[in-house]
This record gives structure tokens, sequence and C-alpha cells, in this order.
């Protein structure tokens, strides 16, 4: 893992680079932002909003979406992954909130949880956005950037949330999960990494290992060479 100084400039170079980036599913409203978090798992965002964006047209709330059976909305998601464990779990969530929160979106990530479907990365994605509560949502970008780096060294992602939060100040806990996010769809990708186009490789943890192993697989290959 990084050391505290460079866990500090890594923090401030992405902070330059991605300051005014921010999620890139689109919605109007809370509701809206759960709805698409939820669809996001296994799938793209890109795909997900042109799915939304015909569906929250006509269905914007969870009284709307309520009027569909499941059938018909597993027939409007079906080009995302998963869609009808999906279509299954948005309906009893809508179902919960029209019921217990007048249609409204619940404040806190314990009874955001306990809508069908909604885990604590979903939960921590929306209340991050949508209020001022900080949280570190971790997705397979952030798990991998954040490992790759050195800014967290865990085997699953709540030790990686664990070790981010104690690694970042709680202040940019929210902004920060936007900025491995686009790190990773950017540069740290997940099957070709563009290990020579970053500007956090004198940092990276992954970079200088797999240097290393570059550089000792020449040198065997020199040495049979010879």
């Amino acid at each position: 893992m990084l050391d505290k100084k460079d866990l500090r400039r890594v923090l401030t170079i992405l902070r330059h680079h991605y300051q005014d980036y921010s999620t890139a599913l689109r919605y109007h409203s809370p509701f809206q932002l759960l709805i698409s978090t939820m669809l996001s798992a296994q799938s793209t965002d890109r795909q997900v909003n042109i799915v939304t964006k015909n569906l929250f047209r006509r269905y914007s709330s969870p009284k709307k979406f309520l009027k569909l059976d499941i059938a018909q909305l597993e027939q409007k998601i079906k080009t995302v992954g998963l869609y009808k464990t999906k279509a299954r779990n948005i309906l009893a969530s809508c179902k919960v909130l029209v019921e217990r929160y007048n249609g409204q979106i619940p404040g806190s990530r314990e009874e955001l949880m306990q809508l069908p479907g909604v885990g604590r990365k979903t939960a921590n994605v929306v209340l991050s956005i949508t209020t001022d509560f900080q949280a570190i949502a971790v997705d397979t970008h952030v798990f991998r950037v954040a490992n790759r780096l050195g800014l967290a060294e865990a085997k699953n992602v709540r030790q990686t949330e664990n070790q981010l939060m104690s690694n970042i100040p709680e202040k940019d806990w929210s902004a920060a999960h936007h900025w491995l996010i686009w790190h990773g769809r950017k540069i740290c990708q997940a099957r070709r990494p563009l290990c020579t186009a970053c500007f956090l490789s004198n940092y990276c943890r992954y970079y200088q290992s797999q240097s290393v192993m570059i550089k000792n697989e020449q040198t065997k290959a020199k040495f049979s060479a010879e």
C-alpha cells in the first residue's frame, strides 16, 4: 500500500484530472438514480441510459412503475444484464416506496438496503450523489483501480471500502468514488490498462510490479540466448 505522502499526492492528481466528473447515469430525481443504479449491475452505464431514456418518459415515479407487471417491465429492460431479477426487484422496491415512504427515497443507507435488490454499493451511490452523505461506493472500477494503485490492499469489496475510508479524507469520499471510476474507464482498464499513458504510473504498485516482472523476463531471455 502507498505511504501517506504518496497517498496524498495520488489523490491530488486524481482530483486535478477528474474533479468535474460525476456519474454517467442520466436521471432527473433520486428515484430515477436508484432505478438506474439497480439496472447498472452487470451492464454499462451507456446501455442503462439507452433503456431509461424511454422508460423514464412514461414511468418517472414508483407509483407509475407499479402500473407495469413483471413481464412488461422485463420487456422494457431486457437489453441489460440480469433483467428478469432486476424487473422483480424494481417492482418490489417500488411497492415498498409507495407503501412506506409515500413514493420518496428513504434518507438512510440502512433503509435503502432494506429495499429488494439494493445493496450497500447502490445505497452509497444514491446517497452520495443526491445528498450530503459522504460514501465510497466500490464497484468493479473502484475495486480494481484502488488495489492496483495501492490506495487499498484488499481481497474483497468491503475491505476495499474500509481501507479507502481510512486512506481518504471523509470530505472527499463521494468525489473520490468518481475519480476512481473515471480513471478505471479512461486509463486503468481491466484487460489492457494504458500504463504508459497513465499520469500515476510513478506511484502505481501494479505498474511497478509489472515493470519488475518484464525486466526479470528480459534478463532470463538474455541469459537463455547466451
